[in-house]
């Protein structure tokens, strides 16, 4: 089990519920706007949520955003340790900068001091494209054993300092080096790791990209907490890595199963399955809702369900456990169906 930090009021690692995070993609020069999407990833289900800080000017969306919002808000800050100083001034509850890459042992100390005395965890984020020359130079490529080395190096320019409040990442675009680098990272230290396949893609290929990467890892105890990085809207990240999340039980909610379709169907499934699916986003209950395509399999197939819909002719049944309950309209499904759920 990985040691835990706390970011915010929020624990990362040690057996800590595994937390989603996204990132604000409005320019840093936009306070109003970052607020406003700050808010809206809050409501989506977001955990922490990160921000760029590339100069002085954005630390004025940190007292915005903390004031805005109640989870816990990163500053992404590179090369500049002032960045830093003043992101913690300005009270964010988390860090994400590469102790390497910010200048002399000075600059790294302070940085350290500032983050223990305001109990502010570091990030380390490695990736292929920031690989230092010599460990490049020694492994040929941005290898996985590279990947972990850079890591462990940051790591130690804090540690030299007695801070260990680190949470590390180590990221590839190419899934099997993603997984083979945390699982050695893993192997090597207690560090909690924040999972993510970077530069995943656009939605569709970067979800299925994440999924593989970010869920084999947590299927097997690795992980601390994830970002599913896709270029989309960031609530997209969210219901993605949240979906991760309830699809290996480590987060309770419903789960939806629906048939794929066949000859036999006579009712609209699709759309059916889709509505269903975006009705039950705001659902916490940990239950399984079935949407089936014909009547013939739908309440037997899906007998462990705890709730569910089976298509027919224009109309459909509603049962419970395998019994049925009714007979419904077609346009009727969804909404008597909603009622149920409502009565669990």
């Amino acid at each position: 089990m990985s040691r835990q930090v706390l970011a915010g009021g929020l624990p990362i690692g040690g057996g800590a519920p595994i937390s989603v995070q996204s990132m604000l993609n409005i320019p840093s020069t936009d306070v109003e706007g970052s607020v406003r999407q700050a808010k809206a990833l809050e409501k989506a289900g977001c955990d922490i949520i990160r921000a760029a800080i590339p100069d002085m000017d954005a630390v004025r969306l940190i007292p915005a955003i903390k004031e805005a919002v109640h989870i816990p808000l990163v500053a992404d800050i590179h090369f500049d340790y002032r960045l830093a100083l003043e992101a913690a001034a300005a009270g964010v509850d988390k860090i994400r900068i590469n102790p390497g890459n910010i200048g002399s042992d000075d600059k790294v100390k302070a940085v350290a001091d500032c983050c223990r005395q305001k109990c502010i965890p570091i990030r380390i984020g490695v990736n292929s494209g920031s690989v230092e020359k010599e460990i490049l130079a020694k492994y040929g490529a941005p290898t996985p054993e590279a990947l972990v080395e850079s890591a462990l190096y940051h790591v130690s320019l804090l540690e030299k300092y007695d801070f260990e409040d680190i949470v590390i990442s180590i990221k590839s675009s190419t899934v099997d080096s993603m997984i083979r680098a945390y699982e050695l990272c893993a192997s090597k230290c207690a560090y909690p790791l924040h999972l993510g396949v970077t530069e995943a893609g656009t939605e569709r290929m970067g979800l299925i990209k994440s999924a593989i990467g970010i869920g084999s890892l947590l299927q097997r105890g690795i992980g601390d907490t994830i970002r599913v990085s896709l270029t989309a809207d960031p609530i997209e990240e969210v219901r993605a890595g949240i979906d991760i999340l309830r699809a290996l039980g480590l987060r309770k909610g419903p789960e939806l199963v629906s048939c794929p379709t066949c000859g036999r169907t006579r009712i609209d499934l699709i759309r059916i399955a889709g509505e269903v699916e975006e009705r039950l986003r705001s659902c916490t209950k940990p239950i399984k809702v079935a949407v089936m395509g014909c009547v013939v399999n739908g309440p037997g197939e899906a007998r462990e369900a705890d709730i569910g819909l089976a298509g027919g002719r224009g109309e459909g049944l509603l049962f419970r456990k395998g019994e049925i309950l009714r007979k419904v309209p077609e346009e009727e499904l969804v909404d008597e169906l909603m009622k149920e759920i409502e009565k669990l």
